[in-house]
């Protein structure tokens, strides 16, 4: 793989890890929720899980979940109700007092652990990514050299530029959050973070095979 090519895949993931999606989404509200520190947590999770996708687009899944309406339908729509779910929970979350809010994450669904998981099981829920994945990466891929090398290099590449969108999401919910100091406006918070949830299940509802 020459840099010509590994810098055009960088340009390239760069604009579309960019654009809000389930995992955009996801980064802010966490970011709104337990702060960026914590958020890192998730967006660990869901790089982790992309690359696992990656390694699984390669083996040739991401190929079936595109020929296969069957199975594109079944993991599109656990992911759906999932996020939805995650919408609902953050909507009725208790409203923290003021100032609380990193001693509220030490516990409970803030945990690392926790936000780790989520994260995973957020970036699982796309099959659209799977498919995404297994169409982009042979346009980058030398038939003539050997398949390992390459593929690492764009994964690498990929992860690295998808965590970076995310903290720079997650900080940008942190700094919201930041300026939430009343019990109405902490409900609000919870509210918005619930609607991004739910928004994102939306727009997982609408993905369609590629």
């Amino acid at each position: 793989m020459t840099w010509q090519t590994l810098a055009f895949f960088f340009a390239t993931a760069f604009v579309i890890s960019m654009t809000p999606g389930p995992n955009m989404l996801l980064a802010m509200s966490l970011g709104l929720r337990f702060g960026a520190r914590r958020a890192a947590w998730g967006g660990a999770g869901m790089c982790a899980a992309l690359a696992v996708m990656a390694a699984l687009s390669a083996f040739g899944l991401g190929a079936l979940l595109s020929t296969s309406v069957l199975a594109f339908e079944i993991v599109r729509w656990a992911g759906v109700a999932y996020l939805t779910w995650l919408g609902i929970a953050a909507w009725r979350a208790p409203v923290q007092p003021a100032g609380e809010r990193d001693t509220a994450a030490v516990s409970g669904e803030g945990t690392p652990v926790r936000l780790f998981l989520r994260g995973a099981l957020v970036a699982f829920s796309n099959p659209k990514a799977l498919v995404f994945m297994g169409a982009l990466f042979p346009q980058f891929i030398d038939a003539a050299a050997p398949l390992a090398p390459q593929l690492m290099a764009l994964v690498a590449t990929m992860v690295v530029i998808e965590f970076g969108w995310i903290m720079a999401y997650a900080a940008g919910g942190d700094r919201l959050a930041a300026k939430l100091t009343t019990v109405s406006a902490a409900r609000s918070l919870n509210r918005l973070t619930g609607g991004l949830m739910i928004g994102a299940g939306g727009l997982l509802a609408l993905a369609r095979r590629v």
